[in-house]
């Protein structure tokens, strides 16, 4: 890949990291001056205090949940971005980098959760939430962040509830809400006591060091499962469903031109050669579900458990994603939902105190 840049001002960028997308920068890293590089939580607390500060990034890992946040910062695409090059990535990936009808993003991946789990350890795999609480085996899953408020969603929409109404207004205050905080404290408590501060990683990592028998897992998780020793003794199923439905909450990691990019031609081209089969193939290869549909629609599988795989994430994203109204500020929402969350999980709060903490705290964000 050339990055092209004016001068001798190579392009500033600032990436998410992990095994799920650090298989595609070396297409490119060595030609750009990388600002941050870290796990989303810490890369968009880095990233917004850049931005309020007017600090010049020229090309952005972003994620359709957070773009909204961002949009004060971001230049909208549709015309930057030809339409043939939008035209190969998954409509649904698109949909959702949309922002009052502005493109703010170009989707890289879409995420949804599959169930890991060890054979050796069961026979088969829990396909309700009530199974797997009842089961006494341990469960990963993130005890923080994003991916606790995620866990939560899940359940909430797998319960009958709802965080959101049609306005976008919250009404976390349920009878699934508070059912669903139950359900996380029950399985924290016979999980690892380290688990309240996993993040995904960690949540692959202690499946695969046998802390847990299975875990709740994205795409880019089978890289290092493929990878594993353990990997004869691990196989996949869809993600458990609860009394209403079966959802996984998913979004799209995406790429995106900031306001202070000094170089707007030059970051386009980068953000059109990330846009490629190449690239989507490169993606792929980690696992993830890349948003370039024909990239994605060429991956063979590697054996039957992939081919499972593969096709159980395909039916998640076809028939069980669900993602969260984009919402200005939504960090502050999650961020409040999260801490009282992991609080109930430490026996600090009990589940219906957790429930109207968050509900108060998203009424302030979003008054």
């Amino acid at each position: 890949m050339t990055v092209r840049s004016k001068g001798r001002n190579r392009l500033r960028v600032a990436l998410v990291s992990g095994p799920m997308y650090d298989g595609l920068y070396p297409m490119f890293e060595d030609e750009v001056d990388v600002l941050v590089r870290a796990d989303h939580p810490t890369l968009n607390r880095t990233v917004a205090a850049m931005l309020a500060r007017g600090e010049r990034i020229d090309l952005l890992s972003t994620h359709s949940k957070y773009a909204p946040s961002q949009a004060a910062w971001l230049r909208p695409l549709e015309d930057l971005v030809p339409a043939a090059v939008l035209a190969g990535l998954a409509p649904k990936a698109v949909d959702l980098c949309r922002f009052r009808e502005a493109l703010l993003c170009v989707p890289r991946n879409i995420d949804v959760r599959t169930l890991w789990y060890r054979t050796d350890m069961m026979v088969e795999p829990p396909s309700t939430w009530a199974d797997l609480a009842a089961d006494g085996l341990a469960f990963g899953f993130p005890g923080r962040e994003s991916g606790l408020f995620g866990t939560f969603f899940e359940l909430v929409v797998s319960h009958g509830g709802r965080l959101f109404d049609d306005d976008a207004r919250p009404v976390m205050v349920s009878d699934a809400a508070v059912a669903a905080v139950a359900v996380l404290c029950r399985l924290a408590a016979r999980a690892p006591r380290d688990l309240l501060q996993w993040h995904y990683d960690e949540v692959d990592g202690a499946l695969l060091a046998g802390r847990v028998a299975m875990a709740a897992a994205w795409p880019g998780a089978y890289g290092p499962i493929r990878d594993s020793p353990l990997y004869d003794h691990l196989d996949v199923a869809a993600y458990p469903a609860g009394p209403a439905c079966r959802v996984s909450y998913s979004g799209a990691h995406a790429w995106a031109v900031p306001t202070t990019c000094a170089d707007v031609d030059a970051a386009l081209d980068l953000l059109l050669q990330l846009c490629t089969e190449e690239a989507g193939a490169l993606d792929a290869a980690s696992g993830s579900v890349c948003a370039h549909s024909h990239a994605m629609e060429s991956v063979k599988p590697h054996d039957d458990t992939d081919a499972r795989r593969l096709s159980i994430t395909r039916d998640t994203i076809s028939q069980a994603m669900i993602t969260y109204p984009p919402l200005v500020r939504f960090p502050e929402v999650e961020d409040a939902g999260w801490s009282a969350i992991n609080a109930a999980l430490r026996g600090q709060l009990r589940p219906e105190d957790a429930v109207i903490q968050i509900q108060r705290a998203a009424e302030r964000a979003l008054a």
